[in-house]
């Protein structure tokens, strides 16, 4: 897979200078402290905060270390104040010219001190950015009421809970006109 530049640092509109680059297994530690306030935010606790990082710190960890998940974090001086998560997902063989993978975004998160500062932007803009050079067809995430404007912005679509950015053209620009549909061939088309 290609890669991304490691890391680009930018000030923000306060004059910040932040830097985005990949997460690693290193950032683990606080990547599960940021979840745990990330999620508790939204709703009470099930667990304790250290019970949930004994649940949490290994998953992220292995995860970060096989790269079968992407995180990609913003930090300033003082430490990260952003991430957000990808998962690639394998798509079945295909025999058209057509990407074989999808894309899962989630965990998006910028902490309180560090919102309205563009660092959300950023961080999806290098998540999109992987997702073109790695040749995803769809990235689709699960947006909270606040952030769907931001994805809005960066090409997502969807009215329900879901919402989806298809980064390849689509099927049907290739169907003949005149037909909505294109004939059956008895064959399961479904991707």
């Amino acid at each position: 897979m290609t890669r991304l530049k490691k890391n680009v640092a930018a000030r923000t509109t306060a004059g910040e200078r932040v830097r985005i680059r990949e997460g690693s297994a290193t950032d683990a530690v606080a990547l599960t402290a940021m979840r745990f306030e990330f999620r508790s935010a939204l709703s009470d606790p099930t667990e304790s905060r250290a019970a949930f990082g004994r649940r949490c710190l290994p998953w992220m960890r292995a995860r970060l270390h096989r790269g079968t998940w992407r995180c990609w974090v913003a930090e300033r001086r003082d430490g990260i104040v952003g991430h957000l998560w990808l998962a690639p997902i394998e798509k079945i063989p295909n025999p058209i010219d057509e990407p074989e993978r999808h894309a899962y975004i989630t965990n998006v998160f910028v902490s309180p001190d560090a919102r309205g500062l563009g660092i959300g932007e950023r961080l999806l803009a290098w998540a999109m950015a992987w997702c073109r050079i790695n040749a995803v067809d769809t990235v689709f995430l699960w947006p909270t009421s606040r952030s769907r404007s931001l994805y809005a912005r960066h090409g997502f679509r969807g009215k329900g809970p879901m919402m989806a950015a298809s980064l390849a053209p689509a099927i049907s620009a290739a169907r003949p006109r005149g037909r909505s549909k294109p004939r059956s061939s008895g064959r399961d088309t479904s991707r």
